[in-house]
């Protein structure tokens, strides 16, 4: 079977996972990868090679390369994240499926476009996750939420079954969020984090359990 032919949309450590991600699942062709960076440009990156800017995206599109992953995870701030995929599918890219193998997706979940779904990751029965979304590895998405677009459950965080997850909110690492409760839209949901009561849209929470610290300074939208 002929490989599929893949762009990779920048050049940090979130991009070294998807790459090997890609790589354990087999199939696929990375042809280069684009990063601002220019100290990057013509070196390789994690066996591979650094092309240039976004200025390539049109270009690489009409040479034939059909797909993209998104490489850029993002810490609290999806929106960079989203920006970068939305400007991808303008130019006509797909966003490829990154599921690593040793992830356990239940086969009555729903993935939207473009996941990256990372090792040791579990997606319970019934769950339905969003286009673009990061479950990081280890994370778990228990059976029944509704994850939107955009979200990035960080490293070790556990989703616990019938969560509501809004577009754009970023659930820190190891933090837990507990069954039935609803996350607005942009939401960030500190590291290590214990939330048992609903988090209003573009609020920061911390702590056991989880209080507001402040509100995103720039609203999700």
């Amino acid at each position: 079977m002929t490989p599929l032919r893949v762009l990779g949309l920048g050049a940090g450590g979130h991009a070294k996972v998807v790459l090997e991600t890609l790589d354990a699942m087999g199939g696929h062709e990375i042809v280069g990868l684009l990063d601002p960076n220019r100290a990057l440009w013509g070196a390789p990156f994690h066996g591979v090679s650094v092309l240039g800017d976004d200025d390539l995206l049109e270009p690489q599109y009409h040479a034939g390369v059909s797909h993209a992953f998104i490489g850029l995870g993002g810490t609290g701030d999806v929106r960079p994240r989203r920006r970068l995929y939305e400007h991808a599918r303008r130019v006509g890219f797909a966003a490829v499926a990154a599921v690593h193998p040793s992830a356990v997706v239940s086969p009555t979940a729903r993935l939207g476009a473009g996941p990256t779904i990372l090792a040791q990751a579990v997606i319970g029965p019934d769950a339905v996750v969003g286009e673009n979304v990061i479950v990081n590895s280890a994370a778990v998405v228990e059976h029944d939420c509704r994850i939107g677009d955009h979200v990035h459950v960080a490293t070790g965080a556990r989703i616990v079954g019938g969560v509501t997850v809004g577009d754009g909110a970023h659930v820190g690492a190891g933090a837990t969020v507990v069954g039935g409760v609803a996350i607005g839209a942009g939401a960030i949901v500190g590291a290590g984090a214990v939330v048992v009561r609903d988090v209003a849209a573009d609020t920061v929470v911390v702590g056991v359990p989880a209080r507001e610290l402040r509100r995103v300074e720039e609203p999700h939208t």
